[in-house]
């Protein structure tokens, strides 16, 4: 069983920054794709960014493409993303998630563990 718990999540005005974390509790070599999600109310879950850690690629929404970093430590089991200029339209519940096979992108189909979440507000 792979667990992964967010955290960094907070409360910011515009402008502002924030960074998360998340702990993977899985061997790096068998959860080569790590990604951040977020859901902001009434929306549907959106890819954030994405981190495949055996080329090493990362892929960003258009809408973070910037603003955001995701990176990992040197051993995988741990997942940052770095956010700066915080909008209001970023509020949302983050997501941690990992999957070991298939393609490493933006679409969540295929990412079999997720994290429960850690809520960032940013108000204007």
């Amino acid at each position: 069983q792979v667990q992964l718990i967010e955290s960094g999540g907070g409360s910011v005005q515009a402008g502002g920054s924030l960074n998360l974390s998340c702990a993977v509790s899985a061997h790096p070599a068998s959860r080569y794709c790590q990604a951040w999600f977020r859901q902001a109310p009434g929306k549907e879950r959106e890819g954030v960014a994405v981190i495949n850690s055996i080329l090493p690629v990362t892929k960003y929404a258009a809408s973070v493409k910037g603003r955001f970093t995701i990176s990992q430590d040197n051993v995988a089991t741990m997942v940052y993303l770095q956010m700066t200029n915080l909008k209001p339209e970023d509020t949302a519940m983050y997501y941690c998630a990992t999957r070991g096979v298939g393609a490493c992108d933006l679409d969540e189909a295929g990412f079999d563990y997720w994290g429960r979440g850690t809520q960032v507000t940013v108000s204007s």
